[in-house]
Protein backbone atom coordinates (compact mmCIF):
# COMPACT_ATOMS: atom_id res chain seq x y z
CA UNK A 1 0.00 0.00 0.00
CA UNK A 2 1.11 3.47 -0.18
CA UNK A 3 0.94 3.79 -3.34
CA UNK A 4 0.21 8.06 -4.88
CA UNK A 5 -2.21 8.29 -7.23
CA UNK A 6 -2.54 11.33 -9.81
CA UNK A 7 -5.70 13.79 -9.59
CA UNK A 8 -6.64 11.99 -13.13
CA UNK A 9 -6.82 8.67 -11.89
CA UNK A 10 -8.30 9.35 -8.75
CA UNK A 11 -11.32 10.46 -10.27
CA UNK A 12 -10.87 7.19 -12.88
CA UNK A 13 -11.14 5.46 -9.34
CA UNK A 14 -14.50 7.73 -7.71
CA UNK A 15 -15.88 7.04 -11.31
CA UNK A 16 -15.66 3.53 -11.56
CA UNK A 17 -17.12 3.39 -7.88
CA UNK A 18 -19.92 5.21 -8.69
CA UNK A 19 -20.64 3.03 -11.74
CA UNK A 20 -21.13 0.34 -9.24
CA UNK A 21 -17.82 -1.37 -8.61
CA UNK A 22 -17.27 -1.97 -4.64
CA UNK A 23 -14.77 -0.19 -2.95
CA UNK A 24 -13.37 -3.43 -1.62
CA UNK A 25 -12.28 -4.94 -5.56
CA UNK A 26 -11.04 -1.23 -6.83
CA UNK A 27 -8.75 -0.76 -2.98
CA UNK A 28 -7.27 -4.13 -3.97
CA UNK A 29 -7.39 -3.40 -8.03
CA UNK A 30 -5.42 -0.08 -7.41
CA UNK A 31 -3.41 -1.20 -4.77
CA UNK A 32 -4.91 1.97 -1.81
CA UNK A 33 -6.32 0.78 1.16
CA UNK A 34 -10.58 1.51 1.09
CA UNK A 35 -10.95 3.99 3.32
CA UNK A 36 -8.56 6.11 1.23
CA UNK A 37 -11.12 5.47 -1.81
CA UNK A 38 -14.36 6.43 0.17
CA UNK A 39 -12.28 9.56 0.82
CA UNK A 40 -12.21 10.45 -2.89
CA UNK A 41 -15.52 9.58 -3.57
CA UNK A 42 -16.57 11.94 -0.71
CA UNK A 43 -14.54 14.42 -2.02
CA UNK A 44 -14.94 14.59 -6.02
CA UNK A 45 -18.57 13.15 -5.91
CA UNK A 46 -20.22 16.00 -6.37
CA UNK A 47 -17.60 17.11 -9.06
CA UNK A 48 -18.62 14.67 -11.47
CA UNK A 49 -21.19 15.01 -13.76
CA UNK A 50 -23.67 11.71 -14.57
CA UNK A 51 -23.05 11.00 -18.13
CA UNK A 52 -18.79 11.06 -17.32
CA UNK A 53 -19.89 8.00 -15.01
CA UNK A 54 -18.90 4.69 -16.84
CA UNK A 55 -21.59 2.32 -17.55
CA UNK A 56 -21.63 -0.70 -15.52
CA UNK A 57 -20.95 -3.66 -18.22
CA UNK A 58 -17.24 -2.15 -19.22
CA UNK A 59 -16.76 -3.30 -15.23
CA UNK A 60 -18.85 -6.62 -14.71
CA UNK A 61 -16.29 -8.30 -17.10
CA UNK A 62 -13.52 -7.61 -15.00
CA UNK A 63 -15.05 -8.04 -12.06
CA UNK A 64 -15.80 -11.60 -13.16
CA UNK A 65 -12.29 -12.28 -14.25
CA UNK A 66 -11.42 -10.58 -10.93
CA UNK A 67 -13.44 -13.93 -9.02
CA UNK A 68 -12.13 -16.23 -11.56
CA UNK A 69 -8.60 -15.57 -10.75
CA UNK A 70 -9.45 -15.48 -6.77
CA UNK A 71 -11.26 -18.89 -6.69
CA UNK A 72 -8.25 -20.43 -9.01
CA UNK A 73 -5.90 -19.03 -6.56
CA UNK A 74 -7.45 -19.83 -3.62
CA UNK A 75 -7.85 -23.53 -5.21
CA UNK A 76 -4.03 -23.52 -5.87
CA UNK A 77 -3.47 -23.11 -2.54
CA UNK A 78 -5.74 -25.99 -1.04
CA UNK A 79 -4.18 -27.57 -3.74
CA UNK A 80 -0.28 -27.15 -2.57
CA UNK A 81 -1.00 -27.62 0.99
CA UNK A 82 -2.50 -30.95 0.47
CA UNK A 83 0.30 -32.15 -1.56
CA UNK A 84 2.99 -30.49 1.12
CA UNK A 85 1.11 -32.81 3.73
CA UNK A 86 1.24 -35.89 1.50
CA UNK A 87 4.94 -35.20 1.29
CA UNK A 88 5.64 -34.78 5.07
CA UNK A 89 3.55 -37.94 5.82
CA UNK A 90 6.07 -39.62 3.64
CA UNK A 91 8.94 -38.38 4.64
CA UNK A 92 7.87 -39.47 8.36
CA UNK A 93 7.46 -42.64 7.02
CA UNK A 94 10.86 -43.54 5.34
CA UNK A 95 12.02 -42.03 8.54
CA UNK A 96 10.88 -45.03 10.42
CA UNK A 97 13.02 -47.81 10.96
CA UNK A 98 10.04 -50.67 10.70
CA UNK A 99 7.76 -49.03 8.69
CA UNK A 100 3.76 -50.88 8.70
CA UNK A 101 3.91 -51.27 4.59
CA UNK A 102 6.96 -53.57 5.14
CA UNK A 103 5.03 -56.07 7.76
CA UNK A 104 2.12 -56.86 5.00
CA UNK A 105 4.38 -57.58 2.40
CA UNK A 106 5.78 -60.65 4.00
Amino acid sequence: MGKRLNEEKRLKVVKEAMAGVKVGVLARMYDIHPETVRGWIRDHRDSIPPEEIPAADEHVQELQRLQEVEQRFQKAVKVLGEKELEIEILRELLKKKNPAYLKDLK
